[in-house]
Parts: structure tokens; C-alpha cells; sequence
């Protein structure tokens, strides 16, 4: 429990209430028993007057903003931070997500008894994570909100808005006794990034190949034991903006509610998103209470055998592992409830340099409502609490999606059947699976 936030909360909201007529409580000296208050209270009361504001505004919860108007549809009630801040005084922090996908953190103040309670005021605290205002402790120990125009340094590692880079991707083979063959991930243009071959620097012969079910282009290879210890390179440019929730460009969304290998449909990962989605109204709500499940049950640690392929079994089991881990187990609880969801993998660029290594690949999920797709990072929402809100319905400008979805099929293909996913090359020597090495890098582009 955040508990820098909550003291500081608290105290500012009993400041601010302080000097308003409304605020003052019952008149000295009043016989009238105060009833007593706990946080399911504060929160039956917040989400009753969204409930009714919503049906007002015609399934949105309306709200000022701007010179226009929100119209959001709640995520979810921070639990943690309701607080009775006095007789009939109360705070709620609330999620709530704008139709174009854009989280909103609203800070509520609410008067009254249980089952009467009443918003007294309405403010917008963050936007996708980032706070607009910060409280203040003054010298008299009082707290006051100031406003922040830009983002705080716990934002620093996310690039908004647009990135531009070189990505080079490297593999050195091992020493090949037979025949081989290898397929590695080309990078594709879409809507959030677009993508220039610079170079390809392969031994033996080349063919691209397509991956139809999920759009994915993959240069297969045709190798034999003089290319032994050879390296292959392959030069990108990209240019990426930041990736939030978009329209559906597939009319069969229901697809991925299908199970995979690794990502099986099951009675465990049912009972358990049953438990967690149970009295959440909403695909949204449901998926923000499955995507706090993860963080909540897993840790990310690379530890022992079984982690790193993205098996949701495995994940559920141990409780541990990588992003394919986090991911994989997240996406088997979406399917099991009826919200469809899909894998992404690729790297994340670093943000505090320019150029150098990157450590390894990165993957994502998305998941699929209302005519839109939610794209979301729970490992790195999970690293870092304060993006958290920012990582559920956005992808930052600096990373590069290297292939999506998962047991891809494509001709040729390997021995031992369809791809789990593809980041690091798939090499088979006579048939056999073999490891390859692997180095990704970047070159960023600057004014």
C-alpha cells in the first residue's frame, strides 16, 4: 500500500474541505450520531453515482474537460486509496477511460451516510498516469494542489508521442553439422509503425515468407555446414508513434477466443477469472481486474526451467516468470470469460540513450471490446506502479513489433510444427531444434 499517497491525499482533501460551508459537519454540541463509515461504503457510493450519472449521459459518464467533454465508462475504484476523511467526508480515486482510450484518475469528494452519499467535487487528477497536479506540503504542514504540465520523472523510459531509429537485429549460427533451416521475424508496417528494409546479410538462400492468420512476413533460410559460424544481420528503420486503443481492422475479433499450445482453455483459468471478474459490469472493467490479477499473483523473475516460452499453464502454476509468461496467463483468463485477446512480441527501445544494446525481446497483449483493441503491458505496468494505469490501453513510441500471435503456420515449415512465437530466430539442423545467438541494437535518430 502506497501510503506517501494516501497520507498526503487525505490530509489535502480534509484541507481543502475545511474552509467550504459544506464541509463544516454537524453544529457543536449536536446529539446526532454520526453512523460509521467503512471504505465498501465509500465505494458502493462512488460507483452508485457513476452507475446513475452514466445512465444519464447515455451509457457515459460525462465530464468536462478541456473546453469539451469526456465521455468515459468506468475501469475501476482504487480500493486502496477511499478514505472517510471525517464525520460525513469522504475520497475516492476512480479510473475511468474516455471513448478514444485515454485513462483518466478522478478524484471524487463525496458528503453523507451510507447509501446517501452525495459528489461534492470533481477532479481530474491523472491522464494515462501522468498527474496533472501534485500535492504540496506547505510550511504550516498543510497540503495544496499544484498543477504539473509535464510528466513526472517516474514517467521517465516511455517515449510518447513519435520515436525514429535503426534497429539491426544479429544472429551468429552455431556450427552446423547437417543441412539447416532458419526463420527469423521481418518487422511489418501498420498503422503505428512503419518499417524500411535498409540491409539483409544472410548466408545460403533467402525466401520470404508469409504467415496469413496473423499478417506476419518471415525470411526463411536455407543453410548447410559451410555457413558454419556465419552471422546474419538485418538493418531496419523505423518510425513508431505511441500505440493506444484503435478500431478493429478484422471483423472476426471471436478468433482469438481460441485456444493455442501453450494457452489452453481450461477449468482452472475459467474458475479463476470467474472469481475475478465476478459483480464487474462490462468487458472493460473485467479486463482491468484480470490485468491487476496478473500484477497482484505474479513475479516477474527468469528463474529455474519452464519460464520464457509463454505457457499459461506454467505461469498460473508458478507464479512466476518473463513477459510471455505474464502475458500468456493473462490472455488464457480473457478467452476463458468471453473477451477475446492476442500476443505481440518485439523489444522495447531504451529512452536514456540514444544508442547501444537492448536487453532481449519484449512482448505485449491485446485485448479486443466494444469494436476496439486494447493494447496492454502488464510486466512493465508491474514494474513500475505509477505507470500502471498508463501501460492499460497504450504502447509507448520507443519498441518495435517483430511478429504477433502465436503457433504460426507457414510453408516451409519446421519439423517440430508450428512456431510458439517469433522474436529469436527458429533454427532446425536435420530437423533438430537448435539455439542460436542473438543481439539486438539500435541507433536512434536525432535532431
Amino acid at each position: 500500500m502506497n501510503w506517501q499517497k494516501i497520507i498526503p491525499v487525505a490530509v489535502a482533501v480534509c484541507t481543502l474541505l475545511a474552509g467550504s460551508d459544506t464541509s463544516r459537519g454537524e453544529k457543536q454540541g449536536s446529539s446526532e450520531s454520526v453512523p460509521n463509515v467503512v471504505t465498501k461504503d465509500i465505494q458502493k457510493g462512488i460507483e452508485k453515482h457513476i452507475e446513475e450519472q452514466s445512465r444519464l449521459g447515455e451509457g457515459y459518464f460525462k465530464l468536462p474537460f478541456d473546453e469539451g467533454e469526456l465521455r468515459l465508462k468506468l475501469v475501476r475504484v482504487h480500493t486502496e486509496y477511499l478514505a472517510n476523511l471525517g464525520p460525513r467526508r469522504h475520497f475516492a480515486c476512480v479510473d475511468l477511460a474516455n471513448i478514444d482510450g485515454d485513462v483518466y484518475d478522478v478524484d471524487f469528494f463525496l458528503a453523507g451516510d451510507p447509501g446517501a452519499m452525495n459528489v461534492t467535487e470533481t477532479t481530474i487528477h491523472k491522464v494515462n498516469g501522468q498527474p496533472r497536479y501534485v500535492w504540496e506540503q506547505k510550511r504550516d504542514k498543510t497540503w495544496h494542489r499544484v498543477s504539473v504540465k509535464k510528466a513526472p520523472p517516474s514517467l521517465l523510459g516511455v517515449i510518447t508521442g513519435r520515436d525514429e531509429f535503426e534497429f539491426i537485429y544479429r544472429a551468429t549460427l552455431p556450427k552446423l553439422t547437417d543441412n539447416a533451416r532458419m526463420w527469423i521475424p521481418m518487422p511489418t508496417t501498420d498503422s503505428f509503425q512503419t518499417v524500411k528494409v535498409k540491409s539483409i546479410k544472410a548466408p545460403g538462400q533467402q525466401k520470404v515468407l508469409q504467415e496469413h492468420e496473423h499478417g506476419n512476413s518471415i525470411l526463411f533460410l536455407t543453410l548447410g555446414p559451410e555457413d558454419s559460424g556465419k552471422t546474419v544481420e538485418l538493418r531496419f528503420q523505423i518510425q513508431r508513434i505511441d500505440k493506444g486503443v484503435y478500431a478493429a481492422q478484422t471483423l472476426t475479433p471471436e478468433q482469438y477466443l481460441n485456444p493455442e499450445r501453450l494457452v489452453p482453455a481450461n477449468a482452472k483459468f475459467r474458475s479463476i477469472a470467474e472469481k475475478v471478474v465476478v459483480g464487474k459490469k462490462g468487458d472493460l472493467v473485467r479486463a482491468r481486474a484480470l490485468y491487476d490479477h496478473v500484477i497482484e499473483r505474479m513475479r516477474y523473475m527468469k528463474f529455474g526451467s519452464g519460464w520464457g516460452k509463454g505457457d499459461a499453464v506454467y505461469a498460473c502454476d508458478a507464479r512466476t516468470g518473463n513477459c510471455s509468461d505474464f502475458h500468456s496467463y493473462f490472455i488464457a483468463l480473457s478467452r476463458s470469460v468471453g473477451i477475446p485477446a492476442r500476443f505481440g512480441i518485439g523489444a522495447a527501445i531504451p529512452s536514456e540513450r540514444n544508442e547501444g544494446g537492448i536487453d532481449g525481446y519484449h512482448c505485449w497483449a491485446e485485448f479486443y471490446t466494444d469494436g476496439r483493441w486494447w493494447p496492454i503491458d502488464i510486466t512493465e505496468g508491474d514494474k513500475c506502479s505509477s505507470l500502471s494505469t498508463y501501460f492499460f490501453g497504450h504502447h509507448p513510441a520507443n519498441r518495435i513489433e517483430l511478429s504477433r500471435g502465436r503457433d504460426l503456420i507457414v510453408d516451409p515449415a519446421p519439423a517440430s510444427g508450428p512456431i510458439n512465437f517469433l522474436a529469436y530466430p527458429v533454427l532446425e539442423i536435420n530437423g533438430n531444434p537448435t539455439k542460436v545467438k542473438v543481439e539486438f541494437s539500435f541507433n536512434r535518430n536525432t535532431p
